[in-house]
C-alpha cells in the first residue's frame, strides 16, 4: 500500500509538470503516449485505491460531472471592465491623465486574449472554485469545467490559505478549428468564433463536454493582493507563473508610453500570427502602489487601458434599408447587407444609427460600401465606394408612419432621433418586456426574444407584468414547448420577483438611467414607494443624480401607465424593496476619499466597503468630501483635504469610528 501511495504521488506530479511544460512553456518533454501511459497508470491505481482520489488528481481534469444549473458566486472584488483606446493619440491622452497623478511612471503591456474572464479560488493550495465574471459583482460557479483545463493549476506549488487568481479562460484556434468540423459532419451548426465557443463550452451543465473542447487559461491577476510581498504587476506574473500558472510569454516592461505605442504597432502586424485570438493589448500601470493611488472610476480602472486593434474591413452591399423601432419610440434605421465574412463572422446587417448619419456618410440603398466591427464587434459602415455607384442607387428618407403601428412619426427639435409616440406600439411594448427581462435587469433565462414575440401574438401578455401571470396550461399549448420548457420558464420568471429592487428599477426602462444610477436609486432610498414619492428637487441632491436625470425619474413615475404597471408588480409578489441590502447605509450621500498606501486593507475592498454603506468612494477631493481616509505617503490629497478643513481620518480611526458600527 505504502509503495502504490507513493507511485500515485509520483505519478501526479509527473502529469502536472508534463501539463506545465506543454501548456504554461510550450517545452514539452514527453510524448503524448508517454503523457496517456502514465495517467492511464494513475487512472488504475486510483481505482485500486479510490480513498486516495483527491480534488488535485490530474484524473479529475476529464469531466463527467452534470450540474443541473450554475450557482451564483459573489466575487471578493468587483471585476471591472476596462476604457478602450483605438488610436496611438487616445493612448498618448491616457498617459497624460496618469502623468498628472502620479510621475515618472513604467507600463507593462500584456496581450489581450479573446475569451472569457474566469476567476479561481484556491484554498490550501488546492483549487475549490471558478466563476465568471457575470455582471462584475456577481458570477456563475463553473468550478466542475475549469477542472478540465489542463493549464489550470488543480494544486498551487506554494500553498496559501486563499489566493484568488482572475484570468482569460479561451479556446485556441486548433481547438476550435477541430471542433467545429466535428459539429459540421454532425450536421450541427458551426460556432461564430472561439470566444463564442469558449464561452459556450466554459457554460456547459456537462463538464465531460468542456474536457472535450480542450479549453486554455492564461493568468494576469491577483485579488486581495496587499498579502502578498509583490509590488509590480510584472512581479504577479512572475509570481503567478512560479506558482504554475501560465502567463502571457509576450508582456513586456515599457519605460514611457512611446515604448508603448511602438509595442502596440510591433504586435498589431503579428495579430494573426499567435495560437489564439487576441482583440488587442492591455497597458497597465507597473507599480501596483501606483494603482492604488490612481484608483478607480464607477466602471473601470484609472490606471488601466485596452488598446483595441484596428478593425478589420470587408466590402459588401447595401440590399435594403429597414426601420427597428426601439422601446422608448426611436426609430432606428438598419442597413441590410450582402452577407460577408468579417472578423471571425458573418455580417449581414449594420445599423446606421439616425438619419444625420447616413446624410452625413451618403449612404444609399444599392451602395458598395467598406464596413468594419467597431470594437470588434458592432458591424458598421466605415465609408460608400462611391466609385462603384452605377446610379442605380436609392436615396434613404426616414418613413412618415411607424412601420410598426401606422403613427406619425416625429421628430423634436434639437434631437437627431425620430420618434413613435405611441405608447401603445407593438415595437415599443415588445422592446421593453425584452429589457425588462435582459441579463442585467430582471435575468429571466430561457425567455429570449423570440419566445417574447410568441406570447404577445398569444394574446398571453400586453406588459412585462403579465409574465408573473402566465400559467403551465398556457404555456404547453404554444408551438415548441413541451413540458419542461414551460415548466423551467415559470421557475425562472418566479426566481426573478426576488432579483431586487435595483435590478427592477433598471428593468423598468426609466429614460437615462443605467444600471449605475438603479443601484444609487435601491441603496438611497432601500423602497419603490419612496422612490415613487420622490420629486426633481430631492432626487437631484442625490450625489451623481444630476438634473436631467432627475426629472427623468419623476416624470417616469408620475404616469399612469408606470403606476399600472407597478401596481400589477407589486400584486404578482415581485419585491419592491432593497431587502437585500444587508448593511447598515454609515455614509449614505456622502463622498469619501481614500489615499495613501494602507497597511491592512487593499484600496478596492475599502472602497466597496463605502459603497455597500451608500456612500461614494471619490477619486478627488473637493468641497462635498466628507472625510478622507489617510494611510501612509497620502500625497496631494491629502494636503488638498487639510487646505480645505475636510476631516481626515488614519486607517485605525476609519475602523474604530465605522466598523464597529457595521
Amino acid at each position: 500500500m505504502n509503495s502504490d501511495r507513493e507511485r500515485l504521488q509520483i505519478l501526479r506530479q509527473k502529469i502536472e509538470q508534463a501539463n506545465l511544460e506543454y501548456y504554461g512553456l510550450d517545452q514539452p518533454k514527453i510524448s503524448d503516449a508517454e503523457y496517456d501511459a502514465l495517467l492511464r497508470e494513475l487512472a488504475e491505481l486510483e481505482a485500486r485505491y479510490p480513498e486516495l482520489v483527491t480534488l488535485d488528481s490530474p484524473t479529475q481534469r476529464v469531466g463527467g460531472i452534470v450540474a443541473k444549473e450554475f450557482s451564483k458566486v459573489r466575487h471578493i472584488e468587483p471585476l471591472l471592465s476596462l476604457d478602450n483606446a483605438f488610436s496611438m493619440e487616445e493612448l498618448r491622452e491616457f498617459d497624460r491623465r496618469i502623468q498628472t497623478a502620479v510621475a515618472p511612471v513604467e507600463y507593462v503591456v500584456e496581450l489581450k486574449v479573446d475569451g472569457l474572464t474566469v476567476v479561481l479560488t484556491y484554498e490550501q493550495g488546492i483549487l475549490v472554485r471558478g466563476a465568471t465574471r457575470g455582471d462584475g459583482e456577481t458570477g456563475e460557479e463553473i468550478t466542475a469545467n475549469v477542472r478540465t483545463i489542463a493549464s489550470v493549476p488543480l494544486r498551487l506549488k506554494y500553498p496559501l490559505p486563499r489566493l484568488d487568481v482572475r484570468g482569460e479562460g479561451y479556446m485556441p484556434k486548433a481547438s476550435f478549428a477541430r471542433l467545429n468540423e466535428e459539429r459540421e459532419e454532425e450536421g450541427q451548426t458551426a460556432f461564430a468564433n472561439p470566444r463564442n465557443a469558449a464561452a459556450g463550452s466554459l457554460r456547459q451543465l456537462n463538464s465531460r463536454v468542456t474536457a472535450q473542447r480542450r479549453l486554455d487559461y492564461f493568468a494576469y491577476q491577483i485579488s486581495a493582493i496587499s498579502e502578498l510581498a509583490v509590488g509590480t504587476q510584472t512581479e504577479v506574473l512572475k509570481y503567478l507563473a512560479k506558482q504554475g500558472f501560465t502567463v502571457d510569454p509576450k508582456y513586456r516592461v515599457c519605460k514611457n508610453i512611446e515604448e508603448v505605442i511602438s509595442y502596440c504597432q510591433e504586435l498589431t502586424s503579428e495579430r494573426h500570427n499567435f495560437p489564439y485570438e487576441i482583440d488587442g493589448l492591455v497597458i497597465k500601470v507597473n507599480d501596483l502602489g501606483q494603482q492604488r493611488e490612481l484608483g478607480y472610476t464607477a466602471k473601470s480602472p484609472r490606471w488601466a487601458i485596452a488598446y483595441k486593434f484596428p478593425a478589420e474591413q470587408a466590402e459588401t452591399e447595401v440590399q435594403e434599408i429597414i426601420i427597428n423601432v426601439g422601446r422608448t419610440g426611436v426609430l432606428t434605421p438598419t442597413a441590410v447587407l450582402r452577407p460577408v465574412a468579417l472578423a471571425g463572422s458573418t455580417v449581414s446587417r449594420a445599423t446606421l444609427h439616425n438619419i444625420d448619419y447616413i446624410r452625413e456618410k451618403d449612404i444609399r440603398i444599392g451602395d458598395h460600401v467598406l464596413i468594419h466591427k467597431a470594437g470588434d464587434i458592432i458591424p458598421e459602415v466605415v465609408r460608400v465606394l462611391t466609385e462603384k455607384r452605377s446610379g442605380r442607387e436609392r436615396l434613404f428618407a426616414m418613413p412618415a408612419n411607424c412601420p410598426e403601428c401606422g403613427s406619425v412619426t416625429e421628430r423634436k427639435t434639437g434631437e437627431v432621433a425620430w420618434r413613435c409616440n405611441n405608447k401603445a406600439c407593438p415595437a415599443r411594448q415588445r422592446e421593453s418586456i425584452i429589457h425588462f427581462i435582459s441579463r442585467d435587469a430582471m435575468d429571466i433565462d430561457g425567455l429570449g426574444p423570440a419566445v417574447v414575440q410568441q406570447l404577445l401574438e398569444a394574446g398571453l401578455i400586453k406588459d412585462a407584468a403579465d409574465l408573473y401571470t402566465l400559467e403551465f396550461e398556457q404555456l404547453v399549448k404554444l408551438e415548441r414547448f413541451a413540458k419542461k420548457s414551460a415548466e423551467n420558464l415559470l421557475k425562472a420568471i418566479a426566481v426573478s420577483k426576488t432579483r431586487g429592487l435595483a435590478a427592477l428599477i433598471f428593468a423598468l426602462g426609466i429614460p437615462y438611467v443605467g444600471e449605475k444610477a438603479s443601484k444609487i436609486l435601491a441603496r438611497y432610498y432601500l423602497s419603490m414607494s419612496k422612490i415613487k414619492e420622490a420629486g426633481p428637487e430631492e432626487l437631484q441632491a442625490i450625489p451623481d443624480i444630476g438634473p436631467t436625470i432627475a426629472y427623468s425619474i419623476a416624470h417616469f413615475f408620475n404616469l399612469k401607465s408606470t403606476q399600472d404597471i407597478l401596481a400589477k408588480l407589486e400584486a404578482a409578489g415581485v419585491g419592491m424593496t432593497a431587502a437585500e441590502l444587508a448593511h447598515p447605509q454609515l455614509f449614505l450621500g456622502k463622498s469619501i476619499v481614500v489615499t495613501g498606501k494602507l497597511q491592512r486593507w487593499d484600496r478596492r475592498l475599502i472602497e466597496t466597503f463605502i459603497e455597500e454603506r451608500g456612500g461614494k468612494a471619490a477619486s478627488s477631493v473637493s468641497k462635498k468630501t466628507a472625510f478622507v481616509v489617510a494611510g501612509e505617503k497620502p500625497g496631494l490629497k491629502l494636503t488638498k483635504a487639510q487646505e480645505l478643513g475636510i476631516p481626515v481620518l488614519s486607517e485605525d480611526e476609519f475602523e474604530r469610528e465605522y466598523l464597529e458600527k457595521d
